[in-house]
């Protein structure tokens, strides 16, 4: 309910519930895969892409090598976002097609606000960060076959939730 942007990337209904459980609902729900999506917004921009290269780092073996070239571009960009010397590579990553999992992380690395990669009406025409990253997150899940897809999908979801606790404890400690 405190985002209402993610109900035009679900089907399942806001509830009452706080957002971990939430979420975990979602992954034993009928439409597990929307776990994913919810993660994708659950998250801080910037650690939703980097929970997105730490997905489809667990995937390398189903990427190709152009893919593999475009996570090594969002880790560094992950590492030092504000870094001139990463804009130019998020900003060619970003520019190409999201036609692969990988792909969908760099425009959503490249669509990333503060100090953003790309320039200002290329970044209206694009889909918010959040939405990049569930696409890219399961475009890749897509990879996996079909008897070990839900045990992958839920260790995603996992790591998204952990990752979340992880924000929510440090926006805590800053706040104090």
């Amino acid at each position: 309910m405190a985002c209402p942007a993610v109900s035009r990337d679900m089907v399942a209904l806001p509830t009452e519930q706080p957002s971990i459980e939430f979420c975990r609902a979602l992954l034993a729900g009928r439409v597990p895969e929307e776990a994913i999506t919810f993660c994708a917004y659950l998250l801080p921009e910037r650690a939703a892409v980097w929970w997105a290269h730490e997905c489809l780092s667990h995937l390398t073996v189903l990427l190709d090598s152009r893919d593999q070239e475009l996570l090594a571009v969002v880790r560094d960009w992950v590492s030092e976002p504000d870094s001139p010397h990463h804009r130019p590579e998020v900003s060619e990553a970003a520019a190409m097609p999201p036609t692969t999992p990988a792909a969908w992380i760099a425009l959503a690395a490249g669509r990333h606000g503060n100090g953003s990669a790309m320039e200002a009406p290329a970044l209206s025409a694009l889909p918010p960060a959040a939405r990049a990253v569930s696409a890219g997150v399961l475009a890749g899940l897509a990879r996996v076959a079909l008897e070990d897809r839900f045990s992958v999908l839920s260790a995603f979801v996992e790591m998204g939730i952990q990752m979340a606790e992880i924000e929510a404890l440090r926006q805590s400690a800053d706040a104090n």
